[in-house]
């Protein structure tokens, strides 16, 4: 015996008792049998039944489709029609297209049961469906990342919210658009713009890695650094039906990236570049020389005078803040395309770039020391600072950064030993 129950709606009496005696010899229950459009929902409602077995065409020009389109969208219950043929297939020829989703009448015993068989079958996978489909929607609505699906062609089929925040676009605009119109990806290391990932992974039928440096061009114009991967999306068979996009907005771990960079390459104190940084950019300097035979640069190498006095008399606290005062006095002295670092202590570097003699480096020398002739309030104590400076010259066939420093410290030991307050060429 079968538990269905089954609701007939037909307004042809001797009809509606044939069928509903069928159906109870096929071992269906059917609590009801009703010809009112007032009645219908009504009846569905309290029967809850399994499937609803309806005329297309009920007397008095009621329209058997909009009360199908009430019981299936609210009460999601499966309905087969009933039928006759010629003016009803006609005029109703989209529903009745479907297959298994209406029955000739009068009905045989035989095509009734198999008629109502497959419906409910129908509906049992359509609800499977929908409740995978839910259940994978709601996990993907719940990633704390963006999820982009497209079609095989490479236009979106679905975003989540984190998506839609991240793009700018709904989900409801972006449906069926092109992947690189809502998606839109730079390539900030090679300047261009970055090609339908969904196709390429498609194509490939390999996962890819967005590039190290990718931005996306939100909807506002706004751009954000993004991270992570596209994949192709495989049925059981292995077949590439699309592909997802899973993105990541990658801003703060970039943040931290750089002020992890800034922190490597200057000094924490004075927040001048520190002797790694200073070495690299000389390195350059020196490999722009080579190709250019009219380039000439010199670095100076600047050891504070007295320094030491100045720690052991005020105290660290107040030496720190001389050195911080001293760097801003530095800068003050040098182009915007210089380079002025600390390498520890009281020591200091200058990289002075595109000068055409000697003449120019010893100005900035010069420069520097009528600076730092002027005393410095620091914690309410006045100090007057003094440094030696020594000066390496590019036009003596230098390969090495360490070189240079190298002849422009021995140029300013011999200056200290000078006097002190001075400079010196080496």
């Amino acid at each position: 015996m079968f538990d269905h129950k089954i609701l007939v709606v037909e307004d042809e009496k001797v009809l509606a008792l044939d069928i509903r005696n069928s159906l109870q010899k096929l071992g269906y229950c059917v609590p009801e049998i009703t010809a009112s459009d007032d009645d219908v929902l009504q009846k569905v409602a309290e029967t809850n039944p399994h499937l609803v077995l309806i005329d297309i065409c009920l007397a008095r020009d009621i329209n058997g489709i909009k009360m199908v389109d009430v019981i299936q969208n609210h009460f999601h219950i499966p309905v087969l029609y009933l039928t006759e043929y010629s003016e009803d297939i006609r005029l109703h020829q989209q529903q009745l297209s479907e297959p298994f989703g209406y029955i000739l009448k009068p009905c045989a015993e035989k095509d009734l049961h198999f008629a109502v068989e497959m419906a409910i079958y129908k509906h049992q996978i359509s609800r499977k469906f929908e409740e995978e489909r839910q259940r994978l929607t709601a996990i993907i609505n719940s990633m704390g990342c963006a999820v982009v699906v497209t079609y095989a062609n490479g236009r979106i089929q679905m975003m989540n919210p984190v998506a839609e925040a991240l793009t700018g676009w709904r989900q409801e605009e972006a449906y069926g658009k092109d992947l690189v119109e809502v998606v839109s990806l730079i390539d900030k290391d090679m300047d261009e713009v970055i090609d339908n990932l969904a196709t390429q992974a498609i194509q490939t039928g390999e996962v890819l890695n967005l590039p190290d440096n990718c931005t996306l061009l939100a909807k506002d114009g706004k751009k954000v650094p993004i991270g992570d991967c596209v994949a192709p999306i495989r049925d059981v068979d292995g077949n590439i039906s699309g592909a997802v996009l899973v993105l990541q907005d990658i801003t703060k771990r970039k943040q931290i990236e750089a002020q992890l960079l800034r922190n490597a390459c200057h000094d924490a104190l004075t927040a001048l570049p520190n002797r790694v940084l200073f070495i690299d950019r000389l390195r350059q300097t020196i490999e722009r020389s080579r190709r250019r035979n009219d380039y000439n640069f010199a670095v100076l190498f600047l050891d504070l005078d007295g320094f030491k006095g100045i720690n052991d008399r005020f105290g660290h606290s107040t030496g720190d803040d001389f050195l911080v005062a001293i760097s801003r006095r530095l800068e003050s002295c040098l182009r915007s395309g210089d380079t002025v670092a600390r390498f520890g202590g009281d020591e200091f570097a200058v990289l002075i770039e595109d000068i055409k003699d000697v003449t120019d480096a010893t100005n900035v020398a010069k420069r520097i020391q009528e600076s730092l002739s002027v005393p410095l309030n620091i914690n309410g104590y006045q100090i007057c600072p003094t440094a030696s400076i020594g000066i390496a010259l590019s036009g003596h066939g230098y390969e090495e950064p360490q070189n240079l420093l190298r002849d422009a410290d021995i140029a300013m030991y011999r200056a200290k030993r000078q006097g002190k307050a001075r400079y010196g060429v080496f």
